[in-house]
């Protein structure tokens, strides 16, 4: 089998990249059914941008890498595609894009795009023997019903990394970037959650409350959550991607800055009541009946002066924990770092040193925060390939 762009993956930057690359195109992918994660994300709502998306809100080891194809193919850009395909939509917190009816519209979309490409989509199938020869990609090809031998002027990598292998992750992108002699950057699970020794939150498991996350050099405010195996919540997921084994994380508790003002202000008007029945008004419950492990929380809120207050509140706001780990590529959305980008052209994710090969999405070493980021990451990475492609 001959064709011009063969793409191996047939996920969000895949499709994208299938139905604008023009020419003979091929897509082969081992699963059933093409953007299988696409179909999971947002609870099945698919948060496909944000409106927010810039370049500072991508990790890698090159932080101007990502700025080229995100400027010439932009969050607007495929808002514009998803209104033209009368696709209704609404935003979330923090500019989150979400499908109003279902995720499958953004599949449905890309698959319309392919097939009036006339791309030809080989699904439960899979690409092995990848070689190089006189110019050309040749790799054996294994669908459900026939063994074949594919050429192409053109391979394009988006098999994603190493998240969720349940659903068939494996890092063969990584594999397949050694053999053709670029480097790949060390790889861990990020938009993860923690885990802690002992179940030490389980007594706290399925309590959220806002709060602010920092670990490394980020800091992010949003909902924390207890689990029976540590922590989760957007702000944890989020601070995940910046922590590294060993180092602490900080938990700040009152993130609004108010709560010292609201507890002076109710020591005059209900001074007798319970110190810990006060703070469950703006704590939950549980979490206090839990901090009176670590702090003295005895008294009526009478008792309570200034200093001790504000000593209270500086605990909270800068409660340093260890975690003792996270839960792995098993339930993390993404995979940090990836095929080096320094391989790579930042204009066209082609391989500087192997024409025709390119590199798109959670492949390559960029990472967006939680919340729209990666799969703009894919729109954009997978238009830049395609446009070089087609030119």
């Amino acid at each position: 089998m001959q064709v011009d762009t063969a793409i191996i993956g047939a996920g969000a930057a895949g499709m994208m990249c299938a139905a604008h690359a023009g020419g003979r195109v091929l897509v082969v992918d081992h699963a059933k059914a093409p953007g299988e994660k696409i179909r999971i994300s947002g609870g099945g709502r698919c948060n496909f941008t944000n409106m927010y998306c810039e370049p500072q809100a991508f990790l890698s080891q090159n932080p101007h890498f990502a700025k080229s194809a995100l400027a010439r193919y932009t969050q607007w850009d495929f808002i514009e595609l998803v209104d033209r395909h009368g696709i209704a939509w609404h935003e979330k917190t923090l500019g989150q894009l979400f499908c109003d009816t279902s995720a499958k519209e953004i599949i449905a979309m890309l698959r319309g795009l392919m097939q009036q490409a006339g791309v030809d989509l080989q699904l439960k199938s899979s690409a092995s023997n990848f070689a190089k020869v006189d110019g050309q990609f040749s790799f054996d090809l294994q669908t459900p019903d026939k063994s074949v031998k594919v050429t192409a002027r053109n391979l394009v990598i988006a098999t994603g990394g190493k998240s969720i292998p349940k659903m068939g992750a494996t890092g063969v992108a990584y594999d397949i970037a050694r053999q053709f002699g670029l480097s790949v950057t060390d790889t861990r699970a990020g938009l993860v959650p923690f885990t802690f020794a002992e179940g030490r939150f389980a007594p706290l498991a399925g309590v959220a409350t806002p709060a602010r996350i920092t670990a490394g050099e980020a800091a992010f405010d949003e909902a924390l959550l207890f689990t029976h195996r540590g922590l989760s919540g957007p702000a944890v997921l989020q601070a995940s991607s910046y922590w590294r084994e060993g180092e602490a994380i900080t938990l700040n508790l009152a993130p609004e800055g108010t709560l010292l003002d609201a507890l002076r202000d109710q020591r005059q008007r209900a001074g007798r009541r319970n110190f810990t029945t006060v703070l469950a008004q703006h704590l939950p419950a549980r979490l206090v009946e839990h901090l009176g492990q670590a702090f003295d929380l005895s008294g009526n809120l009478a008792d309570w002066s200034d200093a001790r207050l504000s000593a209270f509140i500086t605990g909270i706001e800068n409660w340093q924990l260890h975690p003792g780990g996270t839960e792995g590529y098993r339930t993390a959305e993404v995979t940090l770092g990836g095929v080096d980008t320094d391989e790579l052209s930042s204009k066209t994710m082609a391989a500087k040193e192997v024409p025709g090969l390119y590199f798109i999405g959670e492949a390559v070493d960029v990472t967006g925060w939680l919340g729209g980021y990666n799969f703009q990451w894919a729109w954009s990475s997978g238009m830049a390939a395609a446009r070089a492609i087609a030119g």
